[in-house]
């Protein structure tokens, strides 16, 4: 059976409103079965906040009204069961995973100067939470599943959306799960004593077992993320505060007095291609945005939960580059390929170093679980406007979970291990994926802005218009550098935007034949 556009007055009804299952760009939403049941809590929020549109010279017009939650969308049928402490959690585990053991080495390669390599982080740390506070204000404006997706939909164009959303499913959470996966694989294989043909298969056993375990309810899955989320902070505060106490290490190694006569001096090219490892390991800060349909009061805990979050990993990743520089001289931080394991054999030797390696090794695979978790949502948020993959927007009914999507996201993984087999490919096409994803967040914002300035904002960015344009123009100028040093791996990343254009109109068309 087609599904059908219908109407539906739950709650609405009580104030002589209806809401349509249509939305504005044109694009006809998927119905019927799909979008059968609202869910109780969104059925009293339409009755209080049901509101007609005005069109810019202020005539009244019988347009579709604003329904939800401060502009949630009501045919998402998953559930608000995350709570703020839930969200901070799910940003930390997506934050803190492999970059910081495994990408200091090429920062300090790139920049070897220990000011430098510092600023580095910090400056890391302070463009995330310049880009939270964009995403802060369209997360409660907009307070759906889909994140990039949505924000670009509604603030740009309808194909601007869904090209976001096309990147951001298949480029930048497949593609970091594909780097976590074969990140975890190598440290498998080394520990098994296998051969590194292994790596690719144990990294796809372990996206699909990953999978699967996030097909059961939310709620449980985030129990289990903020238990494993205090176990890594607890343990990184414990690995920065013993290992000095144990000794082993020169603080003089902090001060460029240290460096020798044959470090190169560090350049602003190479300060922005260190930009690349510094990102991912900052990846995931805007993680609770894509899950804000599933976030209690988001119009309150959403922009918490990014703040939040960034403080603890900031201050956390410049604590544990001081102890790699304390424990090791620049020249064996050049290119070492496993930091953190290197300053836990100074601090505790051979065995101390293999505690330290498990706790890494729980650490990535706790992101890859988390970050597993999202993907599907942007799929899930496409899909209810017609312009995914048919069946990507059903919802388990008895987990309220996107399962279809999980499994085609877990589908694209595997291709991408398959195509570049290394975490340094996936590490850079997956960061200029985001950076792209990023700056379009910011022309949104304008555009919004400008556009309907009279919108309710629960939040608005700190600092705006300056401090997200600063983001903007630094945003630009890492890409342009990633594309002089990178030109392969960004080249990947805009053709996979590309590879989006004729997907949209294929499904633009499928919708308008399906249209009665």
């Amino acid at each position: 059976m087609q599904p059908r556009e219908h109407t539906h007055s739950r709650g609405a009804n009580s104030l002589g409103l209806q809401s349509r299952c249509a939305n504005r760009t044109g694009v006809r939403l998927r119905c019927g079965p799909h979008a059968k049941a609202l869910r109780g809590g969104r059925a009293r929020f339409l009755a209080r906040h049901a509101a007609e549109r005005t069109v810019n010279d202020g005539d009244r017009v019988n347009a579709e009204p604003e329904v939800g939650i401060v502009g949630e969308d009501p045919r998402d049928e998953l559930e608000r069961e995350l709570s703020l402490s839930d969200a901070v959690f799910l940003v930390v585990a997506c934050v803190i995973g492999a970059g910081i053991f495994f990408t200091p080495g090429r920062v300090a390669e790139l920049i070897p100067h220990p000011y430098w390599i510092l600023a580095a982080w910090l400056f890391g740390g302070l463009l995330s939470l310049a880009g939270a506070l964009a995403n802060a204000e369209l997360g409660a404006m907009f307070p759906r599943a889909g994140g990039n997706y949505v924000y670009l939909r509604e603030g740009v164009h309808p194909i601007a959306g869904f090209l976001v959303g096309w990147l951001t499913f298949f480029a930048i959470f497949a593609g970091t799960i594909a780097a976590l996966a074969a990140i975890a694989a190598e440290q498998m294989v080394a520990w098994w004593g296998l051969s590194e043909s292994w790596v690719v298969p144990v990294a796809v056993a372990i996206t699909l077992v990953s999978s699967a375990l996030n097909i059961p309810s939310v709620r449980s899955g985030a129990r289990a993320n903020n238990v494993a989320s205090i176990f890594k902070i607890g343990a990184l505060v414990a690995f920065c505060l013993i290992g000095p106490m144990i000794g082993g290490g020169d603080l003089g190694r902090l001060s460029p007095s240290s460096l020798p006569d044959a470090i190169a001096t560090p350049t602003l090219v190479g300060f922005g291609l260190a930009m690349s490892p510094v990102l991912f390991s900052y990846l995931g800060w805007n993680s609770s945005v894509y899950v804000a349909s599933e976030i209690k009061n988001p119009v309150r805990n959403l922009p918490i939960s990014l703040f939040g979050a960034l403080g603890i990993c900031t201050g956390l990743y410049l604590a544990l580059n001081c102890l790699y520089l304390y424990a090791l001289p620049i020249t064996e931080l050049i290119g070492i390929n496993d930091a953190g394991g290197a300053t836990a054999e100074v601090f505790f030797g051979s065995s101390g170093a293999m505690i330290v390696g498990g706790i890494v090794l729980a650490s990535v695979l706790g992101t890859l679980n988390a970050t597993v978790l999202l993907g599907p949502r942007v799929a899930y948020s496409m899909a209810l406007d017609g312009l995914f993959f048919g069946g990507a927007e059903k919802v388990n009914p008895a987990f309220r979970t996107p399962v279809a999507a999980i499994w085609v996201q877990a589908g694209v993984t595997i291709a991408i291990l398959m195509l570049l087999r290394n975490f340094p490919s996936a590490l850079d096409f997956t960061t200029f994926a985001i950076l792209l994803a990023s700056m379009a967040d910011i022309v949104a914002l304008y555009r919004l802005r400008v556009r309907e300035p009279n919108r309710p904002r629960p939040y608005r960015a700190w600092g705006y218009p300056f401090v997200p344009g600063l983001y903007f123009a630094a945003t630009l100028a890492i890409s342009g550098a990633m594309i002089w040093g990178r030109p392969l791996e960004c080249l990947v990343g805009a053709l996979m935007i590309a590879a989006g254009l004729p997907f949209y109109f294929l499904f633009k068309n499928r919708g308008e034949r399906e249209k009665p």
